[in-house]
Order: C-alpha cells, then structure tokens, then sequence
C-alpha cells in the first residue's frame, strides 16, 4: 500500500498523460470512413508534419514505436540490402535485431554509455557497400543522445539512407530531419508527445518516399499508410481512440509550442542532473552525451535496485524504471518528456532523498 500520493510518475515512457488527453478517448464509437474522422485525419496530418518538422510524406500506424521501425525498415529496404546498424543501447540493439529479419545487417557496436562515433562510422562505410544505416538517437537504456547531425552528414556523404529511431527524441530534442538529411524518423505516441501508447508515427525524405515497396510488408506497408493520411484515410481500422488521444497531445504540443516544448524540456534535464549530483550520484552516459528526455543513474555501491524501486512506489507513490540487458540492477531511469513539470522532478527528488537515506545512503551537504 503507497502511504502518501505525493509521489511522481517519472518512468521514461509510457509517461503521464492530460486530462484532456484522456477525455479525448471518452467519445461515442464513430464511423471511421466517415466525413467526420476524416476531419480528423486531416488535423493530424497537419500536426504530425508539425511535430516532426517536414512538410514531407508522415504516416500514423496502429502500432507502437516498434511497428513504426518496422514499417520504415520492410517498406525502404530488402534482404539482400546491406545496412550498418550503430548499436550502443539496448533499444539499438534491438533494432539490429529488427533488421537480421529483412535485411542483411551488419552491427557497429560501441560501449554502452557512450556516443556513437562518427569517425568509425565512416571508416565502416568507406569498407563496404551499405543501402542504409540505421541510429538510435536518444538511447532510452542509458540515457545518452548520440550526435545525430555529425552521423547523418557521414551517412548523407556516403550516399545510404539513415534510418532513425527517435521515439523518445522527437518533440524533445531539436530536430532538423531535412537539414540533417534523415530518411525515415520514427517516434512513438507515449513518450515526448504524451499521449497513450499504441501508435506510432514515421516522417519521410522525398528519396525515401519515393523508394517505398511492398515486397515484405502488408498491416505495416508504409507507403499504403502514408499515401491514405494524406487522403484523410487509414488502409486498415485504426484504433480510434488512440487517434483521438494522439490528436489532442498533439495540439497541446502545438499550443505550447515545439521549440517552447523543447526548451522546457532540457531545463527538466538540467535541473534532473542538478539534483543527482545534489545527492551524490553519478550519471551512468559520458556526461557529455547525457539524453534530455531520460535520465539514467547509477545506483551507490551496495544499494539494491528492487528494493529501492518497490520502496519508492509502495511508501512514496513514485515510479521510475530500472536498467535493461548488462545494465538491470546497476542503474535507475527517470523520465522528463511530454509534460512532465518542475512539481513533478521536485516530487520525485524529494521520494529520492528520502528513500536512499532510509536505505543507508546519506547526502552531505
């Protein structure tokens, strides 16, 4: 039994949702070939172009994030292509994993906690013929943002497609898909947009567009999703509900202001790591890289993860994630996205003191 609510929710995805997020989902059955969820349709377009800064080709499937690299993946590419996956995460590990099922991949793996590096990127791609490559942006496992203008311009030169998983880096972090020369973005409904989860969104290059097949994909058939929202139409039923809910995140985002959004969400990150260094805890990324959605800790030698977590959300009412694959037990997550406030962190913070004093791990100040 929690003994007090004045706790946080601060896993890094799904995150917590508005009011009129969830009222969004509370409407009457409607006919979802009918003029009215067109209308809607037709405003999602819109804000999805707007949320992912193109004026190019988006697509919303029913799926969530994973469906959405798929869809970018079996629609862009065939078996025979050979792509580079830049591997450094659990997430991109997982998205190598995507690829072994379509593609002919090949891993570069770097230490997690660490950046991508650009210079062995290249060296990779001067060794063999690669059709793409495919990035992580913001590694949601370690907390860490890889430097994701230095590594398109290095795909971009040797003319491959990139491939990004920005599901918990779009609507955060600033995004330049065509500056950067991005071919397929994919981002998730539950992260920086603060919706539920259970759809996914993909914004495309004109060349990736144009280069869509539907040799290895049906339900996920990219081109046949983003060819019907720009007709106001879905190829399948879509999850109406969820469409409510993403529409409505997505004009709050619009009423905030993405660059506004943005902002606020980085002074989340810094005051985040403000207090962690406040109690004595060391960031598990190379600081230099540290991720401004997600921020990812390292526990003090001895302290145990599944006691503190269990004690923070059964005594304090807070929820946060613990490490993944190498990393389960020897890290906790927090996440400060969508719309995560300052009374939010200053909650958690305070359920963070308290709990790792009780367990023996004491701030001097």
């Amino acid at each position: 039994m929690v003994e007090t609510n004045a706790g946080a929710f601060l896993l890094p995805g799904p995150v917590n949702m508005h009011p009129r997020v969830l009222q969004a989902m509370s409407a009457p059955a409607m006919n979802h070939r009918g003029p009215e969820f067109k209308e809607i349709l037709s405003e999602i377009h819109g804000l999805t172009q707007y949320l992912f800064g193109t004026r190019g080709p988006v697509a919303v499937l029913s799926g969530s994030g994973t469906a959405g690299l798929e869809a970018a993946v079996s629609g862009l590419l065939r078996k025979q292509d050979r792509v580079l996956n830049l591997v450094n995460g659990k997430f991109s590990e997982r998205f190598h994993e995507l690829c072994q099922v379509f593609t002919t991949p090949t891993a570069l793996s770097f230490e997690w906690g660490t950046a991508v590096d650009s210079g062995k990127v290249a060296a990779a791609l001067d060794s063999g013929d690669f059709h793409a490559v495919t990035l992580c942006w913001n590694e949601t496992s370690t907390g860490l943002t890889n430097p994701i203008a230095e590594i398109a311009k290095v795909v971009k030169d040797h003319d491959a497609f990139l491939i990004v998983d920005g599901i918990t880096a779009v609507g955060g972090l600033e995004n330049r898909m065509e500056a950067w020369g991005i071919d397929a973005l994919v981002t998730g409904s539950q992260k920086c947009l603060a919706a539920p989860p259970g759809l996914s969104a993909v914004a495309l290059s004109k060349a990736a567009y144009e280069s869509l097949h539907a040799d290895t994909s049906f339900y996920t058939n990219l081109k046949a999703h983003a060819d019907a929202l720009a007709k106001q139409d879905t190829p399948f039923t879509p999850a109406v509900p969820l469409f409510l809910a993403f529409r409505e995140a997505l004009r709050m985002l619009k009423e905030e202001g993405l660059d506004n959004r943005i902002a606020r969400t980085r002074r989340l990150a810094e005051a985040a790591r403000a207090g962690f260094d406040a109690l004595d805890l060391r960031l598990f990324p190379d600081r230099r890289f540290a991720s401004n959605t997600v921020t990812a800790v390292r526990y003090p030698t001895g302290l145990d993860d599944a006691a503190f977590r269990k004690e923070l959300r059964e005594k304090r009412g807070t929820v946060v994630a613990g490490g993944q694959g190498p990393l389960k037990g020897h890290i906790f997550r927090i996440g400060h996205m969508g719309i995560c406030s300052f009374e939010d962190l200053e909650a958690g913070f305070q359920a963070f003191e308290t709990t790792l004093a009780r367990m023996g791990h004491i701030t001097v100040r």
